[in-house]
């Protein structure tokens, strides 16, 4: 997955810059390296030497192979907030846009059970824990 680190006239470029920003959207979406070619992230100050609530936008534009691109905005007070915050929801969107695709595609995977050895769906995993929390808090 490359990444790419744009900014404005107004945030100082620098490779120590970069190198964080790149390093925040690599933890981030390491999950999805293999399903991405490229991250554009864009910073800017959006009211240039004028201080002020919410300046500082970042938009990060993720392309997953063999789908349009995805592309999430983030405004906040602070550089470190404003990426981090865009990382955040192009995770969410990415997890989205894989989860609608792995639906798509069929049933939910079986997985196989300890006990007798017969396959058991995650869905009808997650639905027994769900039941017995219920069961726990509901006598």
């Amino acid at each position: 997955m490359q990444i790419q680190v744009n900014s404005d006239n107004h945030i100082e470029s620098s490779v120590r810059l970069e190198e964080w920003v790149r390093t925040t959207v690599e933890s981030t979406l390491e999950r999805y390296e293999e399903d991405l070619t490229r991250v554009e992230v864009h910073i800017s100050d959006e009211n240039g030497d004028k201080p002020g609530p919410h300046d500082i936008r970042c938009q990060m534009e993720a392309r997953p192979k063999g789908h349009q691109p995805i592309s999430v905005t983030h405004k906040a007070d602070s550089l470190d907030q404003a990426v981090d915050g865009a990382a955040v929801k192009l995770d969410h969107a990415l997890e989205h846009l894989f989860g609608k695709l792995r639906n798509k595609r069929g049933a939910a995977p079986v997985i196989e059970s300890d006990l007798d050895d017969e396959p058991v769906s995650a869905d009808a995993l997650l639905e027994e824990e769900f039941l017995e929390k219920d069961e726990a808090l509901h006598g």
